[in-house]
């Protein structure tokens, strides 16, 4: 007989599974792709984890911005919801991308155009695509 698993181990799986995502997507980048340079595996590892944790607060504020749009009627705060989720989502990648830089300084570099912006939202945005990819296998494997 398997024991359920509680909400606090389900959330620990979930949040290792996407750190190793997030590792993978930025080892992948770093072999391939000159316009972004990590220095060690250890580096890349701490790196994945403030990226997940970045990315998840960000998330969280724009659906706290959208729920509080979403309680009001009318077209400005529909027009509102979306502008503000665009701002939310955009400056947040500027915000992470400093945080990165303070927090590894030359050890994780995100180079080429605009400063290394693209490169870092190149970056950004595979890893979404892969996390998506997965829990959408995830959750088609529950139906089997």
């Amino acid at each position: 007989m398997v024991d359920p698993t509680s909400n606090h181990q389900q959330l620990f799986i979930k949040l290792i599974l996407l750190v190793l995502v997030d590792l993978v997507v930025l080892g992948l980048f770093n072999e391939f792709w000159e316009y972004v340079a990590l220095d060690s595996f250890s580096i890349a590892l701490i790196a994945a984890l403030l990226l997940q944790v970045l990315l998840k607060l960000t998330l969280i504020l724009e659906h706290r911005v959208a729920a509080y749009f979403n309680k009001k009627t009318g077209t400005l705060p529909k027009v509102m919801r979306f502008i503000s989720a665009w701002v939310i989502l955009f400056v947040s990648k500027l915000i992470i991308l400093e945080a990165i830089n303070y927090a590894f300084g030359e050890h994780v570099l995100f180079l080429g155009p605009y400063h290394g912006i693209v490169a870092f939202i190149v970056v950004v945005i595979t890893i979404l695509v892969a996390e998506a990819i997965l829990t959408k296998i995830y959750k088609s494997l529950a139906l089997t």
